[in-house]
């Protein structure tokens, strides 16, 4: 199996870091590739991390309420 680090995007030039509000999809769910994953507070807006490939969710590494520095891996994918 394939292990696809999922990271955490920058959505603006100015976008330094972001805040996870909430997990989608919890350890051991099948994704498919774009589906919604984590949303991100960042610069007043609420974002959505994307599954960047279809697969199941193996880890969270970054906790609800932990602010991430952009391209921060946020979780782990593991694809057959």
């Amino acid at each position: 199996m394939a292990r696809i680090k999922v990271l955490l995007p920058q959505w603006g030039m100015g976008m330094s870091e972001g805040t996870i509000v909430k997990w989608l999809k919890a350890v051991g769910d099948t994704v498919a590739e774009d589906e919604p994953l984590a949303e991100v507070e960042s610069e007043k807006t609420v974002e959505v991390i994307e599954s960047p490939a279809a697969g199941t969710l193996s880890e969270i590494l970054m906790e609800a309420g932990t602010v991430v520095p952009v391209r921060t891996p946020v979780a782990i994918i593991e694809k057959a």
